[in-house]
């Protein structure tokens, strides 16, 4: 018997059960991004906020990120931006890294492209499906 799968497996179905019995709440994700992004990155998300001009570099302007990406909005690379996992350790970044302030409320989960269900921060998941309505 391999322990160390059937562990893998418990753990699996505990995160699905997780996910499954999580309250529903209804989380908007303009109303974060008004919180966490709009002083910077303005209210329709050009990069024109009023905490912008104070800033070193100049916030991105969002509206663009699927235009930057051959029409596709990258969902992964995204959530990943916003939490901050990819920009760990790069001093010339300004935006502050929000995973930590997401993190409340359920998981939900996401294929993040590779086809494999990743419980996520449904605050996370909520504030990147507004960022891909800002799209030009």
């Amino acid at each position: 018997m391999n322990h160390a799968f059937h562990a893998g497996a418990f753990l699996g179905v505990a995160m699905l059960a997780l996910a499954a019995c999580a309250p529903e709440q209804q989380v908007s994700g303009r109303a974060l991004y008004l919180d966490y992004c709009a002083s910077c990155h303005g209210p329709g998300g050009k990069g024109d906020g009023p905490a912008a001009e104070g800033l070193g570099k100049a916030p991105a302007d969002l509206t663009g990120i699927a235009a930057r990406n051959g029409g596709v909005f990258p969902m992964a690379r995204v959530m990943s931006t916003i939490d901050g996992y990819t920009r760990r350790g790069d001093r010339s970044s300004v935006m502050p890294e929000l995973g930590v302030a997401l993190q409340q409320g359920p998981l939900v989960l996401v294929d993040t492209g590779d086809g494999i269900m990743t419980p996520t921060p449904v605050n996370l998941v909520a504030l990147a499906d507004y960022l891909a309505t800002l799209q030009n």
